[in-house]
């Protein structure tokens, strides 16, 4: 155990039966304090970013029909329904009135909006709002609308770049293990097909990030899995290029999913399970600069011990939250909160943009 403990404060790359052997064994003292020295040689500063930024649904229509997801709709549902531009309008105002400039655009896998529907609402929101940053979309759209089009991957990304997309949001990557994928989300994309689509961004020099949602039918391992393939594709991107900045783990929420009522899957993850997730998370991935610690769906209080244990970021003000909050997650903190937040934690808040570049 010591010389693995001394392997990972190199740091170097630890295997799956390396990180589980830590995960299980090491006492949760020992394990934040891995992650917390491998945090301050990233991090000396003693900051903890954070963001202003709206999360805005395009679309509740969608056909992968996954089950830990209470927001969608089917796509004949009197429910659903597409944004409208004097929406987006009255939205983005408000969230410049509270110092955001940025719109995470996340929404179904609509079968008939297509990718000109994209690239012209993209145009659009620049051209009414030419600084507004566009975090939009996921690997899972990029997916949908290549099969859609008849297009590359790559082709779909250099349109969306082309019409004002800014950085693509880790979404929709659950846990990278196809096991795990047909169970939960079997009409998502595969593992696979979310690597390649996050492998052609990094080529094209787009911002990203990754996600992790656990505490369902996954098991150890494969969340170290997760994490390994994630790890080795940002080993690959081109020198100087930004690939994966951040790296966000989030509890599975399971009130009212089809997980919770046929499988009886809950989401109960324990604060100590969830800060012991985001210290293998700065252990397992030494080449990922930023550890986002999810107050959404484990609160305050766990948020801010998961800054003493390898977290350095606090993610976002959540002006609009719709999907996770369908599910049960029902934080809440503003500007001020989440600073006071930072600052009680022991650090200093630093507002930051989606490219971590700091305001």
């Amino acid at each position: 155990m010591k010389s693995l403990i001394n392997k990972a404060l190199l740091p170097e790359f630890l295997s799956i039966a390396e990180g589980a052997a830590l995960f299980r064994e090491l006492p949760l003292a020992d394990l934040m304090w891995i992650a917390n020295e491998l945090r301050k040689k990233q991090h000396p500063h003693g900051k903890v970013s954070w963001i202003i930024d709206r999360n805005v649904n395009i679309t509740n229509a969608c056909i992968s029909g996954c089950k830990f997801c209470n927001f969608y709709k089917p796509v004949n549902n009197e429910a659903c329904y597409i944004t409208s531009m004097d929406e987006y309008v009255q939205k983005i105002d408000e969230m410049h009135k509270l110092g955001g400039n940025q719109l995470l655009l996340q929404g179904g896998m609509h079968p008939h909006l297509g990718l000109d529907f994209y690239t012209n609402l993209f145009s659009a929101l620049k051209q009414r709002y030419p600084n507004l940053r566009l975090h939009a979309l996921g690997p899972p759209e990029i997916v949908h609308l290549s099969k859609m089009e008849k297009l590359s991957y790559r082709e779909v990304l250099e349109n969306l770049v082309a019409s004002g997309m800014d950085s693509l949001p880790g979404a929709g990557a659950e846990i990278l293990v196809d096991r795990v994928r047909r169970e939960i989300s079997p009409a998502k994309c595969t593992a696979m097909e979310w690597l390649e689509v996050m492998r052609q961004a990094h080529i094209l020099d787009l911002t990203t990030s990754a996600t992790m949602m656990f505490g369902h039918i996954e098991t150890l391992e494969e969340r170290l899995e997760h994490m390994t393939v994630i790890r080795n594709l940002q080993s690959l991107k081109p020198a100087g290029h930004k690939g994966f900045l951040s790296f966000i783990p989030w509890t599975f929420q399971g009130e009212g999913t089809v997980l919770e009522k046929k499988l009886k899957i809950h989401g109960n993850v324990t604060s100590e399970e969830y800060i012991r997730m985001i210290a293998i998370s700065r252990i397992m991935l030494p080449n990922i600069p930023n550890i986002q610690a999810s107050w959404l769906t484990v609160g305050k209080e766990t948020g801010q011990l998961c800054l003493h244990a390898g977290a350095n970021d606090f993610g976002s003000i959540m002006i609009e939250e719709n999907v996770v909050s369908s599910a049960g997650a029902h934080n809440m903190m503003d500007a001020e909160a989440i600073m006071q937040a930072i600052s009680e934690a022991g650090f200093i808040p630093q507002l930051r943009n989606q490219d971590f570049t700091w305001l």
